[in-house]
């Protein structure tokens, strides 16, 4: 009958050997000390013989101990990589994607379905970090920029589309004989007062000639989502990138009022580290994000 050693007991004898502690080799394995004191002792109980020197705290391979290192460290590392594999396999189609948040729930939620059928091998996920971050660090493979590129200057960065602004309100406020200057004139102007929303009523504004509106007199919100959410209660007009407001367009939710403006301090950018394009997965993602910002 064959005798099996456990595979706790090779790891550990393994790992010993490649230290010359064990002190080492528990932090290498994430066990304790014992654990690995305990093992080896197994280890050589089950051999009938010793496969360490020890010297004060430090341990070498005895005679027997190199003899069987030779044998069992490719075999151990031969399962070492077929468990690697395997894991990679299943996470091979797996990508992380990052947006700002207002973007993910007001865009990428709605199309969820159509990703997932355009590529339903993609398994895409979804992170909404903000500001200036390296995405190798936070495992972000592909972002969606929504500004300039000025702190990208490392990565490919691909422009998707221009953000353009347009005025959004209630269909209930809204009639054939409405222009922006009559709801203006009617409503409260919502104001999203985050950084980068800040300069939108100015753009949209000056190509109307109009007054930009206070925000002291009108609706302020720190939050898109919340003034998108006002605009649909009848609460006043909103101004934001036609993206954002897409599919609550689409759903009849908000309609556009007058033409949209081009806000020269932002657009849409697809960014990924330069090595990353030769991944097939992501020149696919890239496709699907082409056609969907330029629709």
């Amino acid at each position: 009958m064959k005798k099996y050693a456990p595979l706790k007991s090779l790891y550990s004898f393994v790992a010993v050997a490649e230290t010359g502690s064990m002190t080492e080799a528990a932090n290498q394995l994430s066990v304790s000390h014992s654990a690995v004191s305990q093992a080896i002792k197994s280890l050589e109980q089950q051999l009938g013989q010793a496969l360490f020197q020890r010297v004060g705290r430090n341990v070498t391979l005895n005679a027997n101990g190199r003899k069987y290192y030779k044998q069992v460290a490719p075999a151990l590392e031969k399962i070492v990589q077929a468990t690697q594999s395997m894991i990679e396999e299943q996470h091979s189609h797996r990508l992380t994607l990052n947006m700002v948040n207002s973007l993910a729930m007001h865009w990428w939620i709605p199309r969820v379905n159509q990703i997932n059928q355009f590529a339903p091998q993609l398994d895409v996920r979804i992170s909404t970090l903000t500001g200036s971050f390296t995405m190798e660090s936070e495992g972000v493979d592909v972002a969606i920029i929504h500004g300039k590129t000025d702190q990208w200057q490392d990565y490919y960065c691909e422009r998707l589309a221009q953000d353009e602004l347009i005025m959004v309100a209630s269909p209930e406020l809204v009639d054939d004989n409405t222009t922006p200057q009559s709801l203006l004139a009617q409503y409260p102007a919502i104001i999203a007062a985050n950084d980068r929303r800040k300069h939108d009523w100015q753009v949209w504004c000056s190509h109307y000639q109009l007054d930009v509106p206070d925000s002291a007199h009108n609706l302020s919100f720190s939050a898109s989502v919340q003034a998108v959410q006002a605009a649909t209660r009848k609460l006043g007009v909103f101004v934001t990138h036609r993206q954002f407001i897409r599919d609550d367009v689409e759903h009849g939710m908000l309609v556009e009022v007058g033409d949209a403006v081009i806000n020269p301090h932002q657009d849409f950018y697809f960014a990924c580290a330069p090595d990353k394009l030769k991944n097939e997965n992501i020149l696919l993602l890239r496709s699907w994000l082409r056609s969907e910002f330029s629709g």
